[in-house]
């Protein structure tokens, strides 16, 4: 039994002992196997172990366990220490919570019996308050009111002044605008359904904008007729723009100007006629009157500097008005203002031209006059200093013609004699064509109108003309031609140095070309005389007739004898020639009386040479009758003219 049992233990020690090595084995194989760098866990208690596992001996190793119990203990010791105080914290808080909820559901309590108390007061306090939000978006709309229809204090008073003389400022102005603004607004409300309130005002704007104007229209008319400085020129000019809705008193305004600035340019004009310049350097233009085209072409280029200086400052005073109105009312003032010289220079003109003067000044003081007649009618038309310039030009052209009259009259009357023996023109032609030339050499300077240079060649050139026929009526025909034809070339060589003077030319050449026909005429009568052409030309003309060869005058032997003298002709054709064809002062007329002469024989010479060669005619051997062809002779005739 007893060995049984020791080998049956002894079984169940080595069975033991096999499973015992086998889980070392395996523990032994699982420590090998971990890789400590890895495992963080592992290395984070070996670190707490290095803390106070200080010895590595058997007794240490054997203490180890418990050490790390007691470790233990102590930690949570500590734990447990910590964790009291919180307890004792939370249990603090606890009980503060607890006591709060039992305060706060004592007040709740509390409130809701004295809700139920003050309910009423609670619902007039909220009606209190509602009605609180009203009034005060009511006093925000009004506020909001006032500020756009109604002007503030400071604008009432910048707009009725303190004093009655109290200057105008650029407030002034602003507050008059927003004063029309609100009137305007006003309609807008009126259409909005607040009529009554519109009204009233639109009454109020209106009483402040008529008694700011009455202001504005007091100041204005006191300082219109000075601009002191820049500053005074722009309220000027804004009040001007203000006034204009106001016609009544925006007349009255520029009424007032024009009246002061013509005083002005009245009391400027006079010192310039009379006193000496700025340093002495203008003299008095008095000093001058001497000089009648000087005196008077002072006094108007004065008055041409002058006037358009008014034009800029008053156009300056209304730039900012309305520019529909703006020119016509600058040009009523502008004719106001110059109204005032307008006696002054009519006074003088006319004691000027009242004077003795030559024909020449008298029209350069004309020409002069309608020089700035024609300027100032762009810078103050239909004014009365316009009609006073046009006046005294009328006046010193009916002068001037006047003057030219009798200056033609006494030299038709003192130098009207017979053509002289080489009919050239005669004193009194050539007389007045210098003083003809004279004056359209002052015209041509002083740009006169056509009309009147037309009305005073017309004055010189009528009697002239009438005068020269009534002188050679007295010559036989050939000799009056010629005279004429000197007359009127001396005439149409002075008229074609000016402009203007085409239809005069055009007149005298009608007469020129009457006088080359007559001419022409005498001398072709004469050339067929001497050439003994005339019986031949009268046989040609003849419908008629037989041959011609056994007509007297028309056989060989009488043609022989025109053949003879016409080759004479040909070869000195002046030797035919009037002796007063010479006498022409025109190279034209000279050539132009032979020309038309000789075509007369050539005519006459074609209608020979066509005769004789016809053989219905009957002449033997024609070539030896007549050499020469009709070109042969018109080239002889006419080649050289």
């Amino acid at each position: 039994m007893s060995d049984f049992t020791l080998s049956a233990n002894a079984e169940l020690v080595d069975i033991g002992s096999s499973s015992q090595s086998s889980a070392l084995s395996k523990r032994i194989n699982k420590i090998l196997e971990t890789r400590l760098d890895t495992d963080k866990e592992t290395l984070e208690a070996l670190k707490e172990l290095s803390t106070f596992f200080t010895e590595n001996s058997i007794q240490s190793r054997r203490n180890l366990r418990s050490k790390i119990e007691k470790r233990s203990l102590s930690i949570n010791e500590e734990f447990l220490s910590a964790f009291s105080k919180v307890k004792d914290a939370l249990d603090s808080v606890y009980n503060d919570v607890v006591s709060i909820d039992s305060e706060v559901r004592s007040m709740s309590m509390h409130l809701q019996a004295t809700r139920a108390q003050t309910y009423q007061l609670i619902d007039h306090t909220t009606q209190l308050q509602s009605q609180s939000k009203k009034l005060s978006m009511e006093q925000e709309v009004a506020n909001a009111f006032l500020e756009r229809y109604q002007l503030s204090p400071t604008e009432l008073t910048v707009l009725h002044g303190t004093a009655r003389d109290s200057p105008i400022t650029p407030a002034f102005f602003t507050a008059l605008q927003h004063a029309q603004t609100i009137h305007s607004d006003c309609r807008v409300l009126m259409q909005s359904g607040f009529q009554t309130i519109a009204l009233d005002v639109m009454e109020q704007m209106s009483l402040h904008q008529e008694a700011a104007l009455e202001r504005l229209y007091r100041w204005t008319q006191s300082h219109c007729h000075s601009m002191e400085s820049n500053e005074t020129a722009a309220l000027l000019t804004e009040a001007m723009a203000c006034l204009q809705d106001r016609p009544v008193l925006f007349k009255y305004v520029l009424d007032e100007y024009g009246g002061c600035r013509r005083a002005a340019l009245v009391r400027l004009f006079i010192d310039a006629l009379t006193k000496v310049g700025p340093g002495s350097a203008l003299k008095p233009i008095e000093m001058h009157a001497d000089d009648p085209k000087r005196y008077i072409g002072d006094m108007l280029a004065w008055l041409h500097q002058v006037i358009p200086s008014e034009r800029e400052t008053l156009a300056t005073l209304l730039r900012s008005c309305s520019k529909t109105d703006v020119p016509e009312h600058i040009q009523q003032i502008l004719a106001n203002i110059t109204e005032g010289v307008c006696h002054p220079v009519k006074v003088r003109v006319e004691r000027i031209l009242s004077n003795d003067a030559s024909t020449t000044i008298l029209y350069s003081v004309a020409s002069l006059l309608g020089y700035y007649h024609q300027i100032f009618s762009q810078i103050v038309p239909e004014s009365l200093f316009l009609n006073t310039l046009s006046e005294v030009r009328t006046v010193a052209q009916n002068r001037f013609l006047s003057a030219l009259q009798n200056r033609v009259k006494q030299h038709l009357a003192d130098r009207l004699d017979a053509p002289p023996p080489d009919l050239s023109p005669s004193t009194s032609v050539s007389a007045l064509m210098s003083l003809l030339k004279e004056v359209l050499s002052v015209a041509g300077v002083a740009d006169g109108r056509p009309e009147d240079i037309a009305k005073m060649v017309g004055v010189v050139l009528d009697p002239l003309l009438q005068a020269v026929n009534l002188s050679a009526a007295r010559l036989p025909s050939t000799d009056m031609a010629v005279y004429l034809l000197n007359c009127l070339y001396q005439m149409q060589t002075t008229l074609s140095l000016y402009g203007f003077m085409d239809d005069r030319l055009e007149r005298l050449q009608a007469q020129t070309d009457a006088q080359l026909d007559t001419l022409t005429s005498e001398q072709a009568s004469s050339l067929v005389a001497n050439l003994n052409l005339g019986p031949i030309y009268t046989i040609l003309q003849e419908t008629s007739r037989g041959p011609l060869s056994s007509i007297p005058g028309m056989d060989a032997a009488s043609l022989k004898h025109f053949l003879v003298k016409l080759d004479g002709f040909l070869a000195l054709p002046d030797m035919l020639l009037l002796p007063q064809i010479s006498l022409l002062l025109s190279t034209v007329h000279r050539n132009n009386v032979k020309q038309r002469a000789f075509e007369v024989i050539c005519t006459v010479f074609k209608q020979l040479y066509a005769a004789v060669y016809d053989p219905s005619n009957g002449y033997e051997n024609p070539s030896a009758l007549i050499s020469c062809t009709p070109e042969q002779v018109q080239e002889l005739l006419l080649g050289n003219n």
